[in-house]
């Protein structure tokens, strides 16, 4: 049956309409999973002599064991931003006599060839292997290591199903756990209750005695059948209806109206990110990032300047970027109907303008709390947020006459590459590289106040020239109209 099921996935890969489409992002992701497997693989190979040269007194599988908590959290975090749920399309299945316990070990099976789960192998059998023949210990004890530290990062994986699952849908419930965690942190970092000590002397106690390694393997277990009995309960067309009812949301968002022309566009893109799981949390994780100057902000290195223009563009346009590289995609669903219409296409990308100028004013205002760090960040700040403004916006419109992907709304973004393609993947360079280049020039051959009022100047430039760029783009949208519908008309991601 496995084989069934293995052979069906293969011709749904390469008998999708996407396919031929989605070729170059495919080709990205294995240059980048190659990367990683290197990467690792170095880590693997160079970690016990690194640790023997940094700790010689200390053994160095209890040093590497008195880390591997914080490893398994920081694990969890990675997997839970960037890993998708494993999943099937079961309605075809559903009336033929396929036991659906079968599926759903097919599916979670899957999951176990993952190449997040492969990644850990590259540090964990090196470094045992470094072990078994320059350390003291037993073979035998460390293959009883090794078997436990895959163990742990295979319980993760299913742990961010479960995660996932639960609070993928709602993010603020998981704000108790996030607190608990930092409570946790805090705790360890002011001495208070060691929490990755305990967990290291743990783990010394196992390698000491082999036979326990069966303790994670049966954590594993029962975390697979966690997984297994929640699918189960899902495996019917019908599962994504029985949801819990919900008082009806009547945010019209009439404040919009006195925005004129554009005003039933903006209120609709309101609309759009109110009541749609994606692009509301877009919203959240370009709240989120306000926070990323604290990172940097806190260096005195005054040959960060340039460096900083980057922070700058970030912190004020990330909702720029999440939002308007999927530009027209997230209207995908009706955007036949929208061109259908006698509707202006320069009042429809106005609109959007509007929208994400807004956002980057707001980001900006929220970010004036930097000026704590001196003067010169809040000026790159308000800098950077002009250049946004009055270059990256029309920019980003300009890359979304070339966007065809049809966007699913309900959907997580987190790698989400659906309505991801080529112009998404280039249009992110010039965003961030452009203008922090064109700083570092100037500010080398003359100086920072010079470097910023380019930036200032370019920005009002953009801002001028505003309505003919809109004119222009209008134009470009136009031309492209049927491309776009007909890109939109797939569903594959």
């Amino acid at each position: 049956m496995f084989k069934l099921f293995f052979s069906l996935e293969w011709k749904a890969f390469f008998r999708s309409a996407s396919f031929g489409k989605s070729i170059g992002l495919k080709i990205f992701l294995v240059f980048m999973a190659l990367y990683f497997a290197g990467a690792f693989l170095v880590i693997g190979i160079g970690l016990y002599p690194m640790l023997q040269e940094f700790y010689p007194d200390q053994d160095t599988l209890e040093v590497v064991n008195s880390y591997v908590l914080l490893w398994l959290v920081c694990e969890l975090l990675f997997r839970f931003l960037l890993q998708t749920l494993p999943v099937m399309d079961i309605k075809p299945l559903l009336n033929l006599p396929i036991p659906k316990r079968k599926v759903v070990n097919f599916v979670l099976a899957k999951s176990l060839y993952s190449f997040y789960n492969i990644l850990p192998l590259f540090v964990i059998i090196p470094f045992g292997i470094f072990c078994i023949v320059e350390s003291d210990y037993a073979t035998i004890e460390i293959l009883a290591w090794m078997l436990t530290a895959f163990s742990l990062s295979l319980c993760i994986n299913f742990t961010n199903f479960i995660i996932k699952k639960r609070f993928t849908d709602n993010l603020k419930a998981l704000i108790p756990f996030v607190i608990i965690v930092a409570a946790l942190a805090a705790l360890e970092y002011f001495g208070v209750f060691q929490i990755t000590v305990i967990f290291g002397d743990a783990l010394d106690f196992m390698v000491a005695q082999p036979y326990l390694a069966f303790v994670p393997v049966i954590l594993l277990i029962i975390l697979y059948k966690w997984n297994q009995l929640n699918l189960e309960k899902k495996f019917y067309l019908d599962a994504s209806l029985k949801e819990k009812s919900k008082a009806a949301n009547t945010s019209d968002f009439i404040w919009t109206r006195k925005f004129g022309s554009i005003a039933p566009f903006l209120q609709q893109d309101l609309k759009l990110i109110w009541r749609n799981k994606r692009p509301k949390t877009t919203v959240y994780l370009s709240l989120f990032f306000v926070f990323y100057g604290l990172i940097f902000y806190t260096n005195d290195n005054q040959e960060m300047s340039s460096f900083l223009v980057l922070i700058g563009i970030l912190i004020t346009g990330m909702f720029m970027m999440n939002f308007g590289q999927f530009i027209p995609g997230w209207d995908s669903a009706y955007y036949p109907m929208i061109m259908a219409q006698n509707i202006p296409l320069r009042q429809y990308l106005a609109s959007k303008a509007g929208l994400i100028t807004f956002s980057v004013v707001v980001l900006a205002i929220l970010s004036t709390p930097y000026v704590y760090f001196g003067w010169n960040i809040l000026l790159l700040n308000m800098v950077c947020a002009l250049y946004n403004i009055g270059v990256n916006v029309p920019l980003l419109l300009y890359a979304g006459s070339f966007n065809k992907k049809r966007i699913e709304l309900d959907k997580s973004p987190f790698m989400n590459y659906q309505g991801t393609g080529a112009a998404q993947w280039l249009v992110g360079l010039p965003l961030m590289i452009i203008p922090m280049f064109i700083f570092w020039i100037i500010n080398k051959f003359l100086n920072f106040n010079t470097a910023v009022g380019i930036l200032t100047l370019l920005g009002v430039i953009g801002i001028f020239l505003r309505p003919r760029l809109l004119d222009f783009l209008a134009g470009l949208y136009k031309k492209r109209k049927y491309a776009m519908i007909q890109g939109f008309k797939q569903s594959g991601e």
